[in-house]
């Protein structure tokens, strides 16, 4: 079941619909990441002097500039760990489309569901976006401490998170909030599973800007085939 609900969200990657949501979702991350690098890099080269003077090695020039290319190469650094959840968080905004676009084609009997609003889609993806950054900070200390096992806590946590998140953002457009936390409960084994099945290309470059769409459209085919066993 699981297997299939991955394999069904694969197939249908090539719907207009999963490729817009796609470039939304990568375009509004880049342009976000950018924006962020330039306020860091107007920041430092308005704080910082040009030159400064250390005792017994006299004047040192270009600081700025020096601090300035330093910071864009800690930028495209940090943007390999932030694409990924930021993306995600984009993601969520148009996640009734990819919902939509998967029940019109494999669930055509099923009554439109009830679209979340703009103001609350940003609030849940913010909320995603949060956690998952904040959770994988604190586990920053479990992957030092526990070094040989840092793969399996990260396949772990992140299957529990992105698992949570999209399950409860799908089932609450059918069952409401209470519903889908019930439900959550119910299938919780499933969800984990696929949750970090979905993690594993999460350290692939590339092929983990997909993961945010596909994520979603497998947990439609998860969900209704885990309420209709129920």
């Amino acid at each position: 079941m699981i297997l299939n609900a991955i394999l069904s969200a694969l197939g249908q990657i090539s719907d207009p619909r999963f490729r817009r949501v796609i470039a939304l979702g990568v375009g509004l991350t880049i342009g976000l990441l950018a924006i962020v690098y330039a306020i860091v890099f107007f920041l430092v080269q308005l704080l910082l002097p040009e030159a400064f003077t250390l005792p017994w090695i006299g004047e040192i020039r270009f600081v700025d500039d020096l601090l300035s290319w330093g910071s864009l190469v800690l930028m495209l650094f940090l943007s390999i760990f932030l694409m990924v959840p930021v993306a995600s968080a984009f993601t969520g905004i148009f996640l009734d489309d990819v919902a939509d676009a998967v029940e019109a084609e494999h669930y055509p009997t099923l009554p439109p569901a009830p679209r979340l609003g703009l103001a609350e889609g940003i609030t849940e993806a913010l909320t995603f976006l949060g956690v998952i950054i904040g959770a994988n900070l604190l586990a920053l200390i479990a992957y030092i401490l526990l070094a040989p096992f840092a793969p399996i806590i990260f396949y772990a946590l992140n299957g529990f998170l992105l698992g949570r998140e999209y399950f409860r953002m799908i089932a609450v457009r059918r069952l409401g909030r209470e519903g889908a936390r019930q439900a959550f409960r119910r299938h919780i084994g499933a969800i984990w599973a696929t949750g970090a099945l979905m993690a594993v290309p999460l350290t692939i470059p590339l092929a983990n800007l997909l993961v945010p769409v596909i994520g979603a459209a497998a947990f439609t085919h998860l969900y209704h085939s885990l309420e209709s066993r129920g």
